[in-house]
């Protein structure tokens, strides 16, 4: 709790600690001390008091006393970083996840990758906290293992914790890229300090993470969050999950894609855009990045679909604010990035007008802090999370 405080805060004085967590001076100051011994608190100053009085240390955390490892598994896409005890990403590294279905392929080309980055970060093994993994769901994460991703072929519960673990030689956190999303930014981003949050993480599909009175919520199964599988048209198309209209079916980079092909196909030979000029050059151009970046600029085509994605997701971010009643929602994810601002700017409406506790106070809603980072710096705050949070079960069973 103390060093919450202190990360939290980016400058506290032992007082100020003891006032917002209860605890009696001399217990901070006992906790501060060893947090001071094993450098991981650092004392950086003193502030001045208000009125006079004896000038307070002020206290932070020491950002280089350790690292963690974040990684991405993506079916399309591997992604690596390590950061320093703030979150603060040191190195990114990409690379294509490798073609095939064989897990042990790909669970080579992540140890690999995890080298890499520590060799280009220069963060030696015994600095790093721990590994986070971050794969698509569902997971079983008592056992360590993903059951059966929908966009990887054969895989059934694979024990990837435990083969990147050996791999590696790292201790090896699981989970999926929404909640670690949502840990990044708790640990780093816009999340900081806040009570009760919501995060929508766009990428191949549609994911959610929740915080809820500060402790990262998963539910019964630790598979909590799954709001893209929100039905959103009762009679839309139907979804791998064994639903109809889910937000995932109509929002995902595929669906875009498709969207906006049959839109210029009907626009065909009527000139326009330099969007529907590539669309007549050869459809292939027109992929999930081009139309990100034409809905960026301006395009008519393209921020019509975005337009009409934005506002589904809108809808499913009332029934958050009306279930869950959050204080903030984040929108992040390589899936949103160029039109960030598009889908914050279409919830923030609906948030303002429809949830039932409107008149209360408003859902404020906004991109995430961390881009397109938000998902690998996450899975790595995961680690520093677990070590350095409080974590509500430890605390009452203490």
């Amino acid at each position: 709790m103390v060093l919450d405080q202190i990360q939290l805060a980016d400058g506290i004085s032992r007082v100020e600690i003891a006032q917002r967590t209860g605890l009696t001076p001399q217990t901070v100051s006992g906790i501060v001390r060893r947090l001071l011994d094993e450098q991981i608190v650092r004392e950086d100053g003193a502030s001045r008091v208000a009125g006079g009085g004896k000038p307070r240390t002020t206290l932070r955390v020491n950002a280089d006393a350790g690292s963690a490892v974040g990684l991405v598994l993506d079916p399309l896409e591997l992604t690596c970083s390590v950061v320093d005890l703030l979150g603060r990403p040191l190195v990114v590294k990409r690379r294509p996840t490798p073609p095939g279905t064989d897990p042990s392929h790909v669970v080579a080309a992540m140890a690999e990758l995890v080298a890499d980055v520590l060799a280009k970060a220069g963060v030696p093994r015994d600095k790093v906290l721990g590994l986070g993994l971050v794969t698509p769901g569902p997971i079983d994460q008592q056992s360590g293992v993903i059951v059966a991703p929908p966009q990887l072929a054969h895989w059934t519960r694979v024990p990837l914790q435990q083969m990147l673990g050996d791999a590696t030689g790292l201790p090896v956190t699981l989970d999926n890229d929404a909640t670690a999303a949502a840990v990044g930014e708790r640990w780093a981003g816009r999340a900081k300090g806040v009570a009760n949050v919501a995060y929508l993480f766009f990428g191949t599909g549609i994911g959610g993470g929740l915080i809820l009175n500060h402790q990262v919520y998963r539910g019964g199964s630790r598979n909590a969050g799954e709001f893209g599988h929100s039905t959103v048209l009762s009679d839309g198309p139907e979804c791998y999950c064994g639903n109809r209209g889910c937000l995932e079916r109509l929002v995902n980079p595929s669906a875009i894609v498709a969207e906006t092909h049959r839109r210029l196909a009907e626009r065909s030979g009527t000139g326009g855009s330099a969007l529907a000029r590539s669309y007549a050059q050869d459809p292939a151009l027109v992929d999930h990045a081009a139309i990100q970046r034409a809905a960026g600029a301006g395009d008519p085509v393209a921020t019509a679909v975005v337009d009409e994605a934005a506002r589904h997701v809108a809808s499913v971010a009332v029934s958050i604010a009306n279930f869950i009643d959050v204080d903030l929602i984040i929108l992040g994810g390589q899936g949103i990035q160029h039109v960030e601002s598009r889908y914050v700017e279409a919830v923030a409406s609906v948030l303002a007008a429809r949830p039932l506790a409107r008149h209360i106070r408003v859902v404020e809603v906004a991109a995430s802090a961390l881009g397109t980072d938000a998902a690998v710096v996450g899975s790595a705050a995961l680690v520093l999370h677990a070590a350095y949070s409080p974590q509500l079960s430890e605390l009452v069973s203490a």
